[in-house]
Order: structure tokens, then sequence, then C-alpha cells
């Protein structure tokens, strides 16, 4: 949601940090915060003013007319204060219908003042500008400020001066307090716009001789602007509703958001309730929300919450254990039910969502049983067959009564069912599985003739498309009525190939002559070309750096399709405006800032632009053009005969219940002429009206369909449309948030435009009026289908639409990796691996997910015993590969690894090619022995060898004992890693028989030469070959084949790769240059004929 309040001291606070007037602003950050936490001698030492002046204290807890409900204690000394505050503090209190605790309460000093002194200033946001209201009499008996106040429109981009205050709403002030007041109330309004306020209100606001005095102020703040206002407002907290706890799971779920790219909402009702939801999408969760209000379940609502946009696995996993977590936290005599529901998605994998609610299901699954928890589940979109099938295979094996429904059954059928109130079919009707639309017998590999193209009540027009009419001067730009035909073409700004893939698929269905999508803009890569399926071959879209060099060389591209992110989407749609060609512009991004959407649709207006969105999956013309991933897949576009045009043409707010309406109106109707979701913002690009009369206006369209919303009031143009008689033709209207009004606190929706401001703002309200302007309107969305279909039928009739005969659509091959996903297809894969998976939400080493391995604090050693050996090694062996690791990391600058590494950064180049350069010397010469050894010693030893035979034997081959030997060290002068390390292994390992057997043939060969002592390639060697044969991890034969396979050798280049890069830093850091050996250290020796 966008506008969210904040309380009394937050607006304060920004206010008396950031204004700036010529008006002396009195008792700057003068007031104090009371809790059930509050020790007052700590308080009065830090605010000392409370001890020496009178004091006014009242709740801040968004508490609307707290002079009138007696909730203002005035003109009290501090023990006054307490009293006041101790007789209320954790007290309930009701306001309104809204019950709740005082438990926040801010003290301020009293102002003493006449009746003359106080006035009434507001200032709050609306499309067509900020709006500020002023009233020369405040305070608690101000009344109906909306019918006495003053009142400014200041339009967007405008700038407000002292003198329009003045002049317009200082008209009955007093000339000595004008000056002070339009000084205050400019610098008021640039505060509100430079802090990104939707709603800024003080009443009163005192003027006195000493200044102006800030008594009461109520203030809303839009949230998605944080990443512009993240320094000016700190860490913003929002306070609930009065009459609503804020509970830790709401938090939970809003720093899941926050840290998402999906939508993820939850507000508890009535947490003792046994009705609960875990609805998929904004508009849809409205949808469950009234329709369990409608049939007596208010009082029993638990909860209100969503989750949208693509949602992760993991994200619906912590989502649903939460909700789950809630609702076997207490029982109900009645038992409870869990509503899963959702409207037919666009985008969202289902089976992937359900994969995370299901494993929280089976997390859960004995305390919902224990609690008597019936699951009904409801959903349509990409991949839903198998996100049904998982969801009823996991009711199968747990026990828990899980009732599984798709696409075939009436969206909020399901609620009816949990309620007692329609029964529950057996076996219901299942519509075919998605691979049974796609992939049919045809061999048909070219384009087929053109499906029915022309609606089935639709004369074909010359000309389809309906170019706006240029402008005279001083005069905004007209838009066009035909925003989409068979022929236009669109640019995509974004990489996202998944969605013009779909466009893609959806022209080719659709028997268009060519692609839709003529070009891509990503600022973030070079020109180039991405590849893309037409059918059944493959064709290149050009993708170009910056949208001049697109809009260049594609002069017939007329829309744009904007997946640029909430940050950047205001200014590339900015920039898109500059060029006269485009008509239409789609903004996708949900969070855009209500300030700057409002100046895009400035923009749009003078430039003669319609904008979609923001906050909108787009819209459809069956047959001729999609926007990104309207409609969903395929499987969804064919189901619901979106490859020919309709009769019907419908706007909505909301993404997922415009695809609700494309099931509804295909099973009802002849189908959708066109569809637009115009986004769920407060401000969207476009409003309902205006695709109203667009369809007003085309030919086509027989009847139209709105489905409205909770909040605005544009629904009131429509019933204003209907009286003046320019709309015509039979319109099927529904707002959505019915229950809104049946809750005693205030309730934001999933949309951030869905919530009322006053009365007229209701979904209850709004209903009634455009029944009573004649449109048809149902008793509740159930019936939604009903009335559609009734106004269709009376249609058909009248002969107005004359049902046409199917043609069926063209096959379009389905892509690889959807296949595979359905399980469709299989083929042998070109690796294998065994030891990570990186697929999921977490990483997983040879089966051990990566905050476990953390968890158990397993180490390097135990990091390395999982992906070298795909077993956790005890804690002893995860200790003993450390130390390896440790000792064998470095040995000076003189060994051929390490001179390599310092020559090559000497030689400037870079730590790869340097490290490499090292690791290329390691081998039976250096560093290589470890696998040598354990092998001969090994072989030596289980041959039943005697050390002294196996040294002979040794001897009389010429071979070298692997192992044996150094260069420096002695019997006389050790080596103290391998003393570590063999002090380690005697101490820590079960058996040690191949170390024992090497030990005994040290003492031969160090008896002929002291040098020859088992060295730390070697321990390292026969020790390992110890821990794999005694440890009770391995089989013999795998202890072997870990030797045989060279995972020793593993270990002396894991380590000495850490001194190779100490080197090459080491080196780097010394500015060395240019490495050439001295002459002298090099040994001439060529032939004598070439000396001479």
């Amino acid at each position: 949601m966008s506008a969210k309040a904040i309380s009394e001291q937050t607006g304060k606070e920004f206010l008396y940090k950031y204004i700036c007037t010529a008006a002396a602003v009195q008792n700057r950050f003068r007031y104090a915060n009371v809790t059930t936490e509050t020790d007052w001698d700590r308080l009065t030492q830090e605010h000392p003013w409370l001890l020496t002046e009178r004091l006014v204290v009242k709740p801040d807890q968004l508490i609307k007319r707290r002079g009138k409900l007696g909730l203002v204690g005035i003109n009290l000394d501090l023990q006054g204060v307490k009293d006041w505050v101790k007789t209320r503090l954790m007290k309930e209190t009701t306001v309104a219908k809204a019950k709740g605790v005082l438990k926040n309460f801010l003290i301020e000093p009293f102002v003493a003042h006449a009746q003359s002194d106080e006035f009434y200033v507001c200032v709050y946001a609306a499309r067509e500008g900020d709006y500020v209201l002023f009233h020369h009499e405040g305070g608690v008996e101000v009344g109906d400020v909306d019918a006495k106040a003053q009142r400014l429109l200041v339009a967007v981009d405008d700038k407000l001066s002292e003198e329009q205050v003045t002049e317009k709403l200082l008209v009955h002030v007093s000339d000595e307090k004008k000056g002070v007041l339009a000084s205050f109330i400019v610098g008021l309004f640039n505060l509100y716009e430079d802090l990104y306020f939707t709603y800024l209100e003080i009443n009163p606001l005192v003027v006195t001789g000493d200044g102006v005095y800030v008594l009461d102020m109520a203030a809303k703040i839009d949230a998605t602007a944080d990443y512009i206002c993240k320094a000016k407002w700190g860490d913003v907290e929002f306070p609930p509703p009065f009459g609503r706890e804020a509970y830790p799971e709401e938090a939970y779920i809003a720093d899941l958001d926050a840290k998402s790219g999906a939508s993820l909402k939850l507000t508890l009702l009535n947490p003792c309730g046994r009705i609960w939801t875990m609805v998929a999408g904004g508009g849809a969760s409205v949808v469950y929300s009234d329709t369990i209000c409608d049939l007596g379940g208010v009082d029993e609502l638990a909860n209100y919450g969503e989750y949208s946009g693509a949602p992760s696995e993991q994200q619906t996993y912590d989502y649903a254990k939460t909700i789950l977590s809630l609702i076997t936290r207490e029982k109900h005599p009645q038992g409870k039910v869990l509503i899963i529901g959702g409207s037919i998605a666009n985008f969202t994998n289902v089976a992937a969502t359900f994969k995370g609610i299901v494993r929280a299901i089976k997390d859960y699954q004995g305390p919902l049983k224990e609690h008597e928890v019936t699951i009904f589940v409801r959903r349509g979109g990409p991949n839903y067959q198998e996100g049904l099938r998982v969801m009823g295979e996991v009711g199968k094996t747990t026990g828990i009564p899980i009732h599984v429904f798709g696409t075939e059954t009436h969206m909020t059928a399901i609620v009816g069912m949990a309620m007692g109130h329609r029964p529950i079919p057996n076996q219901p009707p299942m519509d075919a599985h998605t691979a049974n639309f796609l992939l049919n017998a045809s061999s048909n590999a070219v384009t087929p003739a053109s499906t029915r193209t022309a609606s089935f009540s639709e004369p074909k027009l010359a000309g389809e498309a309906t170019p706006p009419k240029k402008p005279k001067a001083g005069f905004q730009a007209a838009k066009a009525t035909t925003l989409f035909s068979r022929h236009t073409k669109s640019i995509v700004w974004g990489m996202q190939t998944r969605a013009v893939q779909g466009m893609l698929d959806f022209d080719y269905v659709c028997s268009r002559d060519e692609p839709s999508v003529a070009a891509m803009v990503y600022p973030f890569t070079g020109d180039h070309k991405q590849k893309f399926y037409w059918g059944h071959k493959e064709i290149l879209v050009p993708v170009y750096k910056n949208m001049d060099d697109a809009m260049k060389k594609h002069s017939e591209v007329d829309v744009l399709i904007s997946f640029a992110s909430l940050r950047s989407a205001f200014d590339s749609t900015m920039e898109t405006m500059q060029h006269p060609q485009i008509r239409t512009i789609a903004i996708i991004a949900e969070g855009i800032p209500e300030a700057q959407t409002r100046k895009i649709i400035k923009r749009a207006d003078e430039k003669g632009v319609t904008i979609i969105g923001p906050a909108t999956v787009g819209g459809i013309k069956p047959g001729c053009f999609k926007i990104g991933n309207t409609g969903g897949m395929l499987d969804n576009i064919l189901a619901s005969k979106l490859y020919r045009p309709g009769s019907v043409a419908y706007v909505s707010r909301s993404g997922g219940m415009s695809n609700e309406l494309n099931n509804i109106i295909s099973r009802t109707t002849d189908g959708v002429y066109e569809g637009v979701a115009i986004g769920g913002d407060r401000y969207p690009g476009s409003t309902f009206m205006d695709h109203v009369l667009r369809y007003q206006d085309t030919p086509g369209v027989q009847m139209i369909v709105v489905l409205g919303e909770i909040g605005g009031t544009e629904e009131y143009r429509i019933c204003q449309g209907i009286g003046e008689g320019r709309i015509t033709k039979p319109i099927v209207c529904w707002c959505i948030g019915t229950c809104a009004t049946m809750f005693s606190s205030e309730v934001q929706f999933g949309h951030a435009g869905a919530c009322a401001n006053q009365a007229s703002e209701t979904a209850v309200v709004k209903n009634q009026a455009l029944r009573d302007a004649g449109a048809y309107v149902p008793k509740s969305f159930d019936e939604l289908g009903d009335v559609i279909k009734t106004v269709y039928d009376e249609l058909v009739a009248n002969g107005t639409i004359v049902p046409a005969q199917e043609v069926p659509p063209p096959t379009v091959p389905m892509d690889y990796s959807w296949a595979r996903e359905l399980g469709l297809i299989r083929k042998p894969a070109s690796f294998m691996t065994s030891i990570c998976d990186e697929r999921g939400q977490e990483l997983i080493y040879a089966g051990m997910p990566i905050t476990e391995v953390f968890k158990e604090e397993m180490g390097l050693g135990g990091v390395l015993g999982l992906l070298w050996f795909q077993r956790r090694l005890p804690r002893y062996a995860c200790q003993f590969i450390e130390m390896c690791l440790m000792v064998t990391a470095d040995h000076g600058p003189a060994v051929s690894g390490a001179h390599n590494t310092i020559v090559c950064a000497r030689a400037g180049k870079d730590l790869i090619s340097c490290l490499t350069s090292g690791l290329l010397t390691i081998g039976d010469r250096f560093g290589g022995a470890l696998d040598a050894a354990a092998k001969q010693f090994s072989k030596a030893f289980d041959s039943g060898m005697l050390p002294m035979e196996f040294v002979n034997k040794m001897k009389k081959d010429g071979k070298l004992i692997m192992g044996i030997g150094h260069r420096v060290k002695s019997i006389n002068n050790p080596d103290m890693r391998v003393q570590i390390l063999k002090d380690f292994v005697k101490q820590n390992f079960p058996a040690t028989q191949m170390l024992d057997y090497a030990l005994n043939v040290e003492k031969i060969t160090t008896s002929k030469k002291p040098n020859l002592i088992l060295n730390v390639d070697g321990f390292i060697g026969v020790a390992f070959v110890d821990l794999l044969r005694s440890c009770g991890g391995f089989t013999r034969d795998e202890a072997d084949e870990f030797v045989e396979i060279g995972a020793l050798n593993g270990i002396f280049v894991l380590g000495r790769s850490m001194g190779f890069i100490g080197h090459y830093l080491d080196q780097k850091r010394l500015k060395q240059g240019l490495y050439r050996h001295p002459w002298d250290d090099i040994s001439y020796v060529l032939p004598e004929h070439m000396s001479m």
C-alpha cells in the first residue's frame, strides 16, 4: 500500500525538523511520550519543562476527534497528567465501532489562547493535484470542513505562493495574521511535497503574537517513497488503526514483504476466529473476504492477507507456516477452516507456490489434525494442475481433509462449501490438462489460415485503429479510441524474455502476420539480438541500450510495455513520452510513489498518451494483442478463448481478477473483446471511465463489465455517464470490498487504492449508486457470472449478438523447459552431480542444507567431507582435514609452485593466472606425493610385506618411496608439522595401522640416511588411509577408490592455494617489478664449436 498513517509525534517531528517558513513555529520538539514502560523520573530529567509548565495530554493512536470523545487532558500540572494517564492507561475504550486499549500518550505544553486564534488547515492529495483547505474557525467544533472551508487546488507540478494563499484562503482572516499564516501554509505545503505526505491536517493551528503553534495533527505519508525519503524519514513506525493490535506475525510478514519482489500481506482481525484465509492476489483476497462476510462469517473471519507477484517456494512456505502457527494456537469448538484460494494467475507458477504451502502443512500436520482444521483449495494459472495434485496428495498422506478445485469451479464457491452453505462435490469435474491444449496430433508447422478475427457481432472495418487527432496549440491531445489492432507493434522495456515469448505465442495462436514485439530496450547491456520462438521457428528480436535508438529504428511502434523497476519506471516513462509515435504505455511496476504517478498522468494527458498501470499486469485484446503476462500461459489463453474476439469488454483494477473475468466471461458469453486491468494504485494512469467510453464507441463491443473496488469515486462517473445517456450499452458492475463496512477497524486491502476515506468511497455505497443509475449489479461476486450470462442471453435473444461458428486455433509448440516442468517429456542429462544442489530455496551440500551446515558448526573440514566424500565425517576427521590444510598452506618462496606464482605476479598477471602457474608445478616431484605415498604404502601393507621387504623391493626396482625424504629436515631436525599431526592422529584416530607401518619403514630408511624421514606429504597420505578405513563411514572399496581417484592430492592443492594467493598478494603489495633471473645464477653450457 502507499498512503500510511503515522503517529502525531512522528508527524510533528517531521514538521519541526524540515519546515521552512518565516513564521515563528513555537514549542518545537517539546513533546514527551508515555507508555506502560515510562519511568516518570527519567522522563522529567529528559524533559525538564514538564515540571514547570501547564500541560496537555492525549492518546497518540490514530484516534479521530479526541477532543469530542473526552480523550484530551488540558491545562494540567505534571501530577494532574499522571493521574489522568493512570485512569486511562491500558484501559479498553470504544471509538465508533472499534474497541481498543489506550497504551501510548503524548504530553505537550499547554498553549493559552483565545478561540479566535484557532484555525484549521489541511492538505490532501487528489488525482489532479493537491488541495489546501483552510477555515478561519478551527478547534473541536470545526464541523463539516468540506462544506465550510476555503479550498485551493495546486495542480500537479505547480507551486503554491503566499499571494495565492492570501487571496484564496485567508479571506476571513484579520490583516495582522495574514502574513504569518500565508508564510506558514506555503512552508507546510512545501514540506508536504518534499516529504511525500498524502494527507496533513492541523486542527487547531493557533496563531498568537508569539508565533504559530501546531496543537493537533494527523498525517499520512506515501510509504512507497521510502527509497527517496529514507534520509529524512529515518525508520518510520506505522501504528495499526485504533482497535487493532500490532501482532509480531504481522511485523514478520511485513519484513518478508519488504525483502521480496513479491507481495506478502497479513492483517489479523480476530485471532480466535475459525475462518482463515490464504489467498493469492490483491483483488482476489478482497473478494474472498467479501464472500465470507456476505455469508455471515464476519465475526469468525480471523485474518485478511494475500500473497502475489510470483513469490518463491521458500517465501510461500514462510508465509504459510506463519498462518498455520496462528490457526493452531487455540482450539475452536466447531473446528476451523482454511481457505487457500485465488483467481487464475497470470504468471505465478502455482505448483511452485503450492509446494511451499505443502511443506508448511506437513510441518504442522499434527496440530492441524488436533485443531480439526479442514482445508479448501481453489486455484488456476500456470502449472496449476500439478499444484492441485500435490495439494490433494498431501491431504491423503497426512489425513488432513483437503478439498481441491480448479478453474472449473467458481472462484468463491469454496467459501460456501467451507461455511456449510453448499455441498462439497465428491468428484469435481476437472478441466483438461495443460498438455491437451498444446500438444495435438497436428504436424502442421506453418502458420495456418486466419481464425475468426472479428467479434461474433462485429462487421469487419476498413481501418482498425483510430489514431488520435492532432491537438490545437494550448489544448490537450486527444487519446485513441482503439489502442490495439492485429498490426500493433510494441517495444518492451526490460529483459523480460518469458513475457515476450508469451506475447509471441499469443500472436502466433491469433494468426497474426508478424510478431507484436518489434524490439526490447535494456540499458544494462550493449545492443544485441535476443532469440525467441515464432511458432516452430526461431527468430531474433533486437535489444537496444537506449530508447532513442529503438524508436528511430522502429517508427511503426506505438506501444511501450515497461517492466522497469519502481525506482526507474518514472524516468523511463517520461523519456518515452518524448517520442510522439508512442500512443499507449503499460507500466507494470508496483510501488511507484503517487506524486510521480500523477506527474506521469499529467504529461500523458498533454501528449494524448493512454497509460495502463502502474501496478498492473496490463490488458488483452483477443485476436490482436496482449500486454506482457496478461491472460497467463497458453493453456489459459485457449481455455478462455482469448485467441479470437468475443462481444464483451471489461475493465478491472486487479490483474489476477482480470484473468478470472476472462474465465467467467468465456464460460457465460461468446468471449472477451478487450480487457484492461488499470492497476491497483490510488491514481491509475487511465480510469474506468476512460475505457468504458472507449468500449461505448467501439462497434464490436456489445456489453461492458466493470469490476470496481473500495476506495476512490471513479465509479460515480459511470453513474453520471449512464444518467446523461453517454453510456448506452448494457454495463454489468460490481465493486469488491463490501466487507470493509463490517469491520470494526480500518483494514488496508492488498491494492494501494483499496481503502475508503469516506462513506461514498465504500463498495456498498458505490454498488447501490450503480444499481440506482441503471447498471446491472449482482447481489455478490458469487452471482457476477449469472448476471453477465443473463445480460448476454438477452442480447442474443434480441439479435444484437449473433453467435458465430468456432474455428480452432493453430497449434503452438510447448517450450521444452515448461514441458519438462509439467513432466511431459524426458531427456538424458548432459551432466550428473551428487554433491550439491542449488535449485531450491536453499543451497544443499550432499543432502545437508547450508543453514544446517552453519548451525552444526561443521567448519571447513565438515564442508570438505560433504563435497569430497559425500559424508558427514566425525568431528576429529574434520579437525584433521583442517590441520592438513594449515600445515600445507605454504613452505616458503623457494619451492617451485611459489616461485612460479611470484614470477607470474611480477610479470603483471592477474590472480587466477598466477595461481594457475603455481598449481601447474604440482606433481610427483612437488607436492603430489600424497596420493603416491598412500598407494605405495597401502599396496605393501595389504600384500603382507614386512617394512624391510618393502624397502628392499623398492630399491631393487629402482623406485623412490614416495613420502620418504626431505631436503632440510632429518631424524635429528624433525619437521614440526609432522610432529603436530602425529600427536593428533595418535590421540584421536580409532586405528593407525598404516601410519605405524610407515613409521617402521622410516626407522629403516633413516638408519641408512638421517634425512630419509616420513615427510609431511607421506604422513598425510598414510594417515588419510587410516582415516578412510577406520572412521566407520566408508567401506574398504570406497576408501580405496578415493585414494585411487586422487582425492588426497586435493588436500595439498587446496592448502597450497592459500599460500600461492598469499605470495601473489605479497608481491602486489610490495610493488615488485618484472622478474629477470640473474646471469651469475645460470650456468651457460654451450657446445664447444658454438663458444669458439
